[in-house]
């Protein structure tokens, strides 16, 4: 089977997975909404103003007609006057309204905008792993819009539309109420039916909000793929898989869209049927005296008030179930629980001299407990006097980059314990932990702004002198000073108008600038030509003195004048010592050094 077809067929079978089963999360907004609750009420108190016009409007309607027949003007001309100014007051209250209602519902989406994201800073590494940045993309834009233009429209339109349902009935019934009680006949049968559709509608959605999510994740994945799938000369598959992934996402919509069209169509006959009847019934009441001729033109207004209304509701009924999916979306990111957590008791790490011990330290990436795990580290023990280098080689999958990722603490150990100067990470805050520690990545990864903001990144405010000066360290000042506008120089996405050196001794200088006691520098150099190492091995070493320094290297030749080097295999420390120590051994490091430059 072709790999965009075999794609497809695993998709599809996702897509076809019956929609699971949550109750409605609705209310878990009300925290968001409390905040606000002051407009809401004055919006709300606007609404009952417009909403109380509605029958006099009926009653206006009623007496003009009266009085065409009767053909006097000058009453005609009075109640004219009257209804404009009924009018210029509604018109007013219907804007305290909207604007009202628009500022309450703006305001909570972005409350639950910024407190899902936050919540999504709080989450382990472990969670960012196997996460789709489309669909956290997609949830925190696209769903939360959604919540927001519903939380607007229940208070827009579907209570003010509830209230003239409610007043104008009232009205209805005070003018016939027999004619009334036959109208209504037909209501439960609406109301069961608009139920109805709006489940259908919530099911689909569901699947609608998963395609559209998976169509953000595609784009994502093949957007930073780009430079693979040219080089594979693979565009037409990469169409391909986009033009499936679309192809479902609109069938899906297209389902939905079918539903509400048929809602429509049902509901209209009714609501005609139910006109029909009123004109019968209206007749009748008028032969038997019970119903003057303009009292019947008032009761015909009042239901032409009805009209749009049901309308309303009936549509914005159909958008809530629609967007409790968007709803379940976002509630279930805040679900989500970090595998690292704060003791409620921990403390601030006091500066550090970086002595770090691992003691009996065990660690597996497996999520629950199994009877034989696989283990990453096992029963390691190592102690980092406060500023040595160590040196970490091996093959992959040795557990180097899981050792220098605990020591941060972005995983959380199953057994034993780390301790950077006597002091267990566990019983420290993570700000005050991480704030003294300094990662080079292999992969540098740099934002949208500018050089010097990328520099001191995670700083609101700082100095451009220190900037500089740790630009210097890093052996980036002169390429910086080179750019059109030096520091201020804005970056592409990714910093992708920079070479892989330039923007490795840019991580170099963010990490000079927070001064960190305890650096790790994650194949730092492995990327890039021999001029860039050169410079970048420079500044590494620069940076690296009265500091500890945990070194994961696969070129040998950058860590051949560590303090030590640490062989790794199997989740455990085999060899230890220096380069030379190592070669004279004739073992396990020499076999891989050897291996490299023969």
């Amino acid at each position: 089977m072709p790999i965009a077809r075999e794609f497809a067929v695993k998709s599809r079978r996702c897509c076809d997975e019956p929609p699971l089963k949550f109750r409605s999360r609705y209310r878990e907004l009300l925290p968001y909404l409390r905040p606000h609750r002051g407009t809401i009420a004055q919006a709300l108190a606007c609404t009952l103003g417009f909403t109380l016009f509605w029958p006099v409007l009926g009653w206006l309607a009623g007496r003009i007609a009266n009085y065409i027949g009767e053909g006097n003007v000058q009453a005609i001309a009075q109640l004219a006057g009257w209804s404009a100014v009924i009018f210029i007051v509604r018109g007013a209250v219907q804007y305290g309204q909207d604007a009202l209602m628009a500022q309450a519902a703006l305001a909570t989406a972005l409350d639950l905008r910024k407190q899902t994201y936050a919540h999504l800073q709080r989450l382990s590494l472990d969670y960012f792993a196997t996460a789709k940045t489309g669909d956290l993309s997609y949830r925190l834009t696209e769903d939360i819009d959604r919540i927001g233009e519903v939380i607007n429209k229940i208070f827009h339109q579907f209570v003010p539309s509830v209230l003239q349902l409610i007043v104008v009935l009232g009205y209805m019934i005070w003018l016939n109420w027999q004619l009334t009680l036959a109208t209504l006949v037909i209501a439960p049968i609406m109301a069961g039916l608009i139920g109805w559709f709006g489940n259908r509608l919530l099911q689909v959605s569901r699947r609608s909000q998963a395609q559209v999510s998976n169509l953000a994740s595609l784009l994502t994945e093949l957007f930073a793929g780009m430079r693979l799938v040219q080089g594979f000369a693979a565009e037409d598959y990469a169409i391909d898989r986009f033009s499936q992934e679309a192809e479902r996402n609109r069938n899906t919509k297209y389902t939905a869209e079918r539903v509400k069209a048929l809602q429509f169509v049902v509901v209209g006959f009714l609501e005609a049927m139910s006109v029909l009847l009123l004109f019968f019934l209206g007749g009748w009441q008028i032969s038997r005296g019970n119903l003057t001729g303009a009292g019947f033109v008032s009761y015909i207004a009042g239901v032409a008030m009805l009209i749009d209304p049901i309308s309303l509701v009936t549509s914005n009924y159909n958008e809530f179930k629609q967007a409790e999916a968007s709803v379940d979306r976002v509630f279930e990111l805040q679900d989500i629980q970090p595998s690292v957590v704060e003791s409620p008791e921990a403390i601030a790490l006091p500066p550090i001299t970086g002595k770090v011990e691992f003691c009996n330290v065990s660690f597996t990436y497996a999520t629950e407990a199994t009877r034989s795990p696989n283990w990453v580290l096992r029963d390691l023990n190592l102690l980092v006097s406060p500023g040595e280098t160590i040196a970490l080689v091996g093959s992959s999958g040795a557990g180097k980059s899981t050792l220098v990722n605990l020591i941060p603490r972005f995983y959380e150990l199953q057994q034993g314990k780390i301790l950077i100067d006597g002091v267990n990470v566990r019983d420290v805050t993570l700000r005050s932990l991480r704030r003294q520690i300094g990662i080079v990545p292999q992969d540098t990864v740099l934002f949208a702004g500018t050089v010097a903001q990328n520099i001191a990144f995670g700083r609101v405010a700082f100095e451009l002198e220190a900037v500089i000066d740790a630009a210097k360290v890093a052996n980036a000042h002169d390429f910086i000073s080179q750019l059109p506008d030096g520091y201020y120089t804005m970056l592409g996405e990714r910093g992708i108008n920079l070479s892989g050196g330039q923007r490795q001794r840019l991580a170099i200088a963010r990490a000079v600038l927070s001064d960190p006691q305890i650096l790790i520098l994650d194949e730092a150099t492995s990327a890039l030509d021999s001029e860039s190492e050169a410079l970048v091995q420079e500044a590494l070493e620069r940076i690296a003195r009265d500091r500890t320094v945990f070194v994961i290297a696969h070129r040998l030749a950058t860590v051949r004048r560590v303090d030590r080097i640490l062989v790794m295999e199997r989740g455990n420390i085999v060899e230890s010592g220096t380069h030379q120590e190592l070669l004279q051994r004739g073992e396990r490091y020499a076999r891989f050094y050897a291996q490299q430059f023969d």
